[in-house]
């Protein structure tokens, strides 16, 4: 019985909509618009924040990274980090390396930016980064030939480079560049590596860099920089923050600093930066959910009075049910169930739209999309709650008429 009191209300609906159709999509235009918009802010979000843990805060297996600053997100915060924070040197990599009994790898990255020649090619601006031997274990970079940087590398301060892909393009575009020379700062180096293609991230190309020995960096740059980074890599997942404590502790002491001050240097994982994105977004999604709510209330007043002048519509028809034993409860559920299907379609639509729309700026621009099964779930849910919840006032304004005035009303 309770299922023929909704399937009747639910075709009676349906017909409406299909009867008039122009009407019925203006009606739900609001409601429409809103859970598209909704849908593609999440699809967004949510594919941009899969995109930034596997391309940006993606620092490789169990590593987190140890340099002069941490995270950082306002200028006060910068100058006041600049003013305290030390720049890190060789001996504070050696003490780590040596001192630490957690991770299961500590090494040594050190980047700066110069351009690479061959025989009247040039490459600019590339991504010069010293290492130590074991970064190839921690890396995200990949050998696709040829082989990383190695320990006899360092120990002998050899002239040998491992290539991105942008740069082996522009310097070696019909040639096989294991064995040739590149020069860098006016040194000849052997190429003995080439990396797997990475693409761009954002629309910024990250193939054109080359990594060298990190004793040969220091004779092209120096030792006091701020490019130092010391990589350290966990044993496992679940000795992360132990892993973190550990080299904080140490450093701490190496730098004397009391215990009730902050760090004088910065501790960076993965998840400090997925955290700062997280915050980001959750400030356009705050945004973006006063600027669905007003087009689900405009889509909701649409619907109410919509719903009002079908009440007046069917004065008579009202008064005929009543007439023939249906009960008050009866016609204001038939009139909910109306409203809720008609905002429910709205949803449903709302949410085709969307999805095609994700797919195709995927597929097109630079922008990850990812629709999650949860957001088309709220967002059908949300639908028909505005239906319903706006429908009540036509819903009981239709069960409270009167059935004999609603009989003489005009057909």
């Amino acid at each position: 019985m309770r299922g023929l009191r909704i399937k009747e209300p639910t075709i009676i609906a349906l017909e409406t909509m299909r009867t008039h159709k122009l009407r019925s999509f203006l009606m739900l235009l609001g409601v429409i618009l809103s859970v598209s918009t909704l849908i593609l802010v999440v699809a967004l979000i949510n594919g941009t924040n899969a995109y930034i843990a596997d391309r940006v805060a993606n620092m490789g297996n169990g590593v987190f990274l140890i340099g002069r600053y941490g995270i950082i997100n306002s200028e006060e915060a910068f100058v006041k980090a600049a003013r305290r924070n030390k720049q890190l040197t060789f001996d504070d990599y050696a003490a780590l390396r040596d001192g630490l009994k957690l991770p299961k790898n500590v090494g040594l990255e050190c980047r700066g930016r110069s351009t690479l020649r061959r025989e009247g090619l040039s490459q600019e601006d590339v991504s010069v980064r010293g290492v130590t031997a074991n970064i190839g274990q921690m890396d995200t970079e990949e050998v696709t030939r040829g082989r990383y940087i190695s320990d006899n590398d360092n120990d002998h301060r050899n002239f040998t480079a491992m290539l991105g892909d942008d740069v082996v393009k522009k310097l070696f575009p019909s040639t096989d560049p294991l064995g040739k020379t590149v020069t860098l700062n006016g040194y000849d180096f052997e190429v003995v590596g080439v990396a797997k293609p990475i693409g761009s991230v954002m629309g910024q190309p990250q193939d054109n860099f080359v990594y060298i020995p990190v004793q040969t960096w220091f004779k092209l740059y120096g030792t006091h920089t701020d490019g130092f980074h010391i990589n350290i890599q966990a044993r496992a997942p679940e000795y992360m923050e132990q892993t973190k404590d550990e080299a904080r502790a140490l450093m701490r002491a190496r730098r004397h600093v009391p215990p009730n001050e902050d760090d004088n240097f910065g501790v960076i994982g993965s998840d400090n930066l997925m955290d700062l994105w997280k915050s980001l977004t959750g400030t356009l999604a705050g945004a973006m959910v006063g600027f669905v709510s007003i087009f689900l209330v405009i889509g909701g007043v649409v619907i109410m009075n919509v719903m009002l002048a079908s009440v007046t519509e069917r004065t008579r028809e009202i008064g005929i049910r009543k007439s023939l034993g249906a009960r008050t409860s009866d016609i204001l559920s038939q009139f909910l169930v109306e409203a809720s299907v008609m905002s429910a379609m709205g949803g449903v639509i709302g949410i085709a739209v969307a999805w095609v729309l994700a797919i195709i700026l995927d597929k097109t621009t630079p922008l990850p999309m990812s629709v999650p099964l949860s957001a088309v779930v709220v967002a059908l849910c949300v639908s028909t709650a505005v239906g319903l919840f706006f429908g009540v006032y036509p819903a009981r304004k239709a069960a409270r008429l009167n059935p004999i005035e609603a009989l003489r009303a005009d057909s």
